[in-house]
């Protein structure tokens, strides 16, 4: 169901009752997690509750009748479900009652229960007593939710100084003290809910033009999808259908929200339930591994419709792509490659999500809060990569194939430290040995970026092409870069550590890019023929040795001379043998030169 929404404009808090010295906190109060902030001495501080910054949006009851909030209710609701309630906000403004152990209550109560978690923390932290608050709502909730949820406050023991818009406060904490006028599309993707909005940000002014959203779509049908996956899984190789054991289903939705969120670093995750059920008096062993291209392909549907929102926001706001600054991320399931892909070619401009997704509207909200109480407010800082790092492959590049497209695996402004793998397949049958390049830079030809590291991986195991290599990027806070390739059939692995990473392209990025290559595919360029690799790897490796040939000493060069010339009378002769036989030797050749 799509929705639109009232135009929102944020200004100078010019309450007298609000004292100037008075606290007041903010909160994102959300379908999957909560989270409290503050600024103190012009920063934001997000509040840890119970260890974390985020709190699950659970409740529950233990055994005893104990309340249960957070993390101890989701882990309960793994054993009793029907003791638990989650994804309460989808339900706030409705006028019903929510089952939990022998009672029911309303989403405003189950809220409340949430709120006066956060507020307590909050107190514990700050060590004084806190009473006022600004919470957070989706662009498009209407009236009575936004009733709703003030009425929640108010049970928490909160006065709701204000609620303000979510992507107002993404917008804010991402532009605390912005200087310019600039339109910029924040797109909200968290556990249960959606929406995107056209935000317009002046100096003292921020309003929001349009949005258009669906307050019944988020992560949680991500995991939905998953689940369908699991159960098909689970009926078809063991024939068990846990559909109607609760626990079981519990369970496994928990386990595909973790599997989900691995797979926004990991080409692959899996899932392992020991005991999950029973069957004939036997256990039943839940052991299944998920590929990301799997699980992209059971979303996408979902993607193509949160873009379809984007443009008739864009629509409703009067503007076209053209007009847009810059696009900002809010919400955990942003966190998802497909959906950053996807917003790229949409909109021909990388995303912002330097500030945490799931974070930012919390450190908004603070900072609307701070401005209410008359203090004076920078913009969230966090460690960021300011470039971007990847390897090179054998893939698609403007249409054709080509051995040198530059694979991105972390792009700049990512908050650091991060680690993100990809998979990658050898392109030959019987390959036993690849080159990995380290490049950074942003251009989609490898060429024109700068290599920075490279090693060798061999010994793989002697099959058909396609063979699957995980290469992994890891960037600390220190700018150490650790990549690794990882033959995932085996395990076996090599790895390289490149020191300063961050700080030495400063240094570099005028540098010639040097030779390299590509020895590696990734999906897209599965469906292209063993001949076809072949020609191409071979004419590319012609190419390097060419550029070896002025630089290597007489005997070196001779060698490489005869060895250019087998590649070519194989190419030249179509013999598959001949040519694999000296791409091999043309190959060992170039490795002994660059070691």
């Amino acid at each position: 169901m799509g929705l639109w929404t009232f135009p929102e404009i944020v200004l100078p808090y010019t309450n007298t009752e609000t004292r100037m010295n008075d606290i007041i906190i903010g909160i994102d109060l959300g379908t999957t997690n909560s989270e409290v902030a503050v600024v103190q001495d012009g920063r934001t501080r997000i509040i840890e509750v119970d260890g974390s910054k985020i709190l699950p949006s659970m409740v529950g009851l233990a055994d005893d009748g104990t309340l249960l909030v957070g993390q101890s209710a989701r882990n309960q609701y793994v054993i009793y479900p029907e003791r638990t309630i989650r994804s309460v906000k989808r339900r706030m403004g409705e006028d019903v009652r929510l089952p939990m152990g022998e009672q029911s209550y309303t989403p405003q109560e189950i809220s409340a229960l949430i709120l006066r978690r956060l507020k307590q923390a909050a107190e514990d932290a700050l060590g004084q007593p806190v009473s006022k608050a600004i919470v957070t709502v989706p662009a498009y909730f209407s009236d009575a939710q936004r009733q709703a949820t003030r009425d929640a406050g108010g049970l928490a023991g909160l006065e709701v100084v204000r609620i303000i818009n979510e992507p107002t406060a993404a917008a804010l904490a991402y532009e605390a003290d912005h200087e310019t006028a600039k339109t910029i599309l924040v797109y909200d993707l968290g556990g249960g809910t959606f929406d995107v909005s056209v935000v317009r940000l002046n100096r003292d002014v921020t309003e929001v033009l349009a949005s258009h959203g669906n307050n019944h779509l988020g992560g949680d049908d991500f995991d939905a999808k998953l689940v369908e996956h699991v159960i098909t899984h689970l009926k078809e190789t063991l024939g068990v259908d846990p559909s109607e054991q609760r626990a079981a289903m519990a369970r496994i939705v928990r386990a595909c929200e973790t599997v989900k969120i691995a797979l926004s670093d990991a080409p692959f995750a899996r899932i392992e339930e020991e005991y999950l059920l029973e069957r004939d008096g036997q256990p039943v062993n839940l052991s299944l591994e998920v590929a990301r291209t799997e699980y992209e392909a059971m979303i996408a549907p979902y993607i193509d419709e949160t873009l379809e929102a984007v443009h008739i926001a864009l629509k409703g706001a009067s503007l076209t792509v053209r007009d847009i600054d810059e696009v900002l991320l809010v919400g955990g399931a942003t966190r998802t490659p497909l959906v950053q892909t996807r917003l790229e070619e949409t909109l021909g401009m990388q995303p912002r999500a330097e500030v945490d997704p799931e974070l930012c509207v919390a450190a908004g909200a603070a900072i609307q809060a701070a401005v209410i109480a008359g203090e004076q407010v920078s913009r969230v800082l966090v460690d960021i990569t300011p470039y971007t790092f990847g390897t090179s492959a054998l893939s698609d590049l403007n249409g054709e194939l080509y051995p040198y497209t530059y694979i991105p695996l972390i792009r700049k402004n990512t908050p650091i430290p991060v680690t993100k793998s990809e998979v990658f397949q050898t392109h030959y049958d019987g390959q036993t040995t690849i080159e990995v390049q380290v490049y950074q830079g942003d251009d989609p030809d490898a060429l024109n970026n700068t290599e920075i590291g490279a090693f060798r991986i061999e010994g793989l195991s002697d099959v058909p092409a396609g063979n699957l290599i995980v290469t992994t990027f890891s960037l600390d806070l220190n700018g150490i870069l650790h990549v690794s390739s990882r033959e995932k059939r085996t395990g076996l692995e090599t790895r390289i550590s490149i020191d300063n990473a961050t700080t030495r392209f400063e240094q570099r990025e005028l540098d010639a890019a040097r030779e390299r290559i590509g020895a590696l595919i990734d999906g897209e360029a599965r469906d292209v023929s063993h001949e076809q690799r072949e020609t191409v790897q071979a004419n590319a490796l012609i190419e390097k040795a060419e550029r070896l040939l002025e630089s290597a000493n007489p005997e070196d060069r001779e060698d490489l001379v005869d060895l250019i010339e087998r590649v070519r009378d194989a190419l030249e002769a179509d013999a598959s043998d001949t040519l694999e036989s000296a791409v091999t030797a043309l190959t060992d050749l170039l490795y002994y030169l660059e070691s």
